[in-house]
């Protein structure tokens, strides 16, 4: 098909109605699956030039996904991960991919930043406690409640998160350096063991990819200097629950605060929902009114530029972000 009306396929979790009334201004045939299973997917995928995805990862685009979609040129995700599409076939098929790079980098920092100050001042402990009736002053302060102020934070990954974590750490007067794998023009660059060694607090905004998977494992988590805390903002598996689980029992760790997980939603008898040192989030960090309208402005901004033959931002494959029909 050369030219006409685009025909986009919005996979996001939410009802038909809301869908139409965000996507239908922009000009598009809008259409949605006739059920969430992958057999669904694929009979609307046959059709579909744009994409918008599903941020839960439930249709995921995998290999068989892209496929079923001889027509697709583009793919908008209403995200930053893209761990849930296989880039690697979208771009082998000519698919630009692009996410909504930064606009939930302040919520994840802010939600970082927070759950440092809860295991440093141990708040959860201690909420616990005097809910089931007690008064823990004495034994707050015992379990090492200390200020976050002039700790050594280390960072991994500086995309849009991670420079806004190192600003907010900073403010408050924390000394921080970061690995990534390009260095930048701000902060001090560490080798990856290095500074892991020197992290009193380690902030995770990594994407998952696979060089990242397990990248904190056991050997490098007994890197850290003991009692410190892991703060992952990031994807599950990169640290392995079970290595998390195990630097805790250990003691290498004094705290964890997670926010994803290996297994989402993580299973309802995991030993890290017992966990006494670990701070627990439903996958909730960029869950902010702020950051959900910045996405959708993202998003709804990428698809006019595409349907109305400007190019699109933040595209993430190398592809070009000028999109045309096939």
């Amino acid at each position: 098909m050369n030219g006409g009306r685009w025909r986009l396929l919005a996979l996001p979790p939410l009802g038909a109605d809301l869908i139409h009334q965000v996507f239908d201004p922009l000009g598009a045939e809008v259409v949605v699956p006739a059920e969430r299973s992958r057999s669904a997917l694929h009979a609307a995928l046959a059709d579909a030039e744009l994409v918008v995805g599903d941020f839960t990862g439930e249709l995921s685009l995998d290999a068989a996904a892209v496929a079923a979609a001889p027509r697709l040129t583009f793919v908008q995700m209403p995200q930053v991960g893209v761990d849930s599409l296989d880039l690697d076939a979208l771009t082998a098929a000519g698919v630009a991919v692009a996410n909504t790079a930064g606009a939930n980098a302040r919520s994840v920092a802010e939600w970082a930043l927070a759950a440092a100050l809860n295991l440093s001042r141990q708040l959860s402990w201690a909420d616990r406690r005097m809910r089931e009736g007690g008064w823990p002053q004495l034994e707050t302060a015992a379990r090492g409640a200390d200020e976050l102020a002039n700790r050594r934070v280390g960072v991994l990954g500086m995309g849009a998160i991670g420079t806004e974590v190192m600003r907010l750490f900073e403010a408050l007067g924390c000394r921080v350096a970061y690995w990534s794998r390009r260095r930048r023009d701000t902060g001090v660059r560490l080798e990856l063991d290095d500074l892991l060694a020197v992290s009193d607090v380690l902030v995770v905004c990594l994407p998952r990819t696979p060089e990242t998977i397990g990248l904190l494992d056991s050997r490098r988590l007994a890197l850290l200097p003991d009692g410190a805390f892991l703060i992952n903002v990031a994807r599950g598996g990169i640290a392995p629950d079970d290595a998390v689980l195990a630097a805790l029992d250990g003691g290498r760790l004094a705290g964890a605060a997670l926010d994803v997980f290996e297994d989402e939603p993580l299973p309802a008898g995991h030993p890290l929902r017992a966990h006494e040192n670990v701070l627990l989030s439903p996958h909730a960090a960029g869950a902010t009114r702020q950051s959900q309208l910045n996405i959708l402005t993202a998003v709804v901004d990428n698809i006019r530029a595409a349907v109305e033959g400007r190019p699109v931002a933040h595209v993430v494959n190398g592809l070009d972000p000028l999109i045309r029909h096939r």
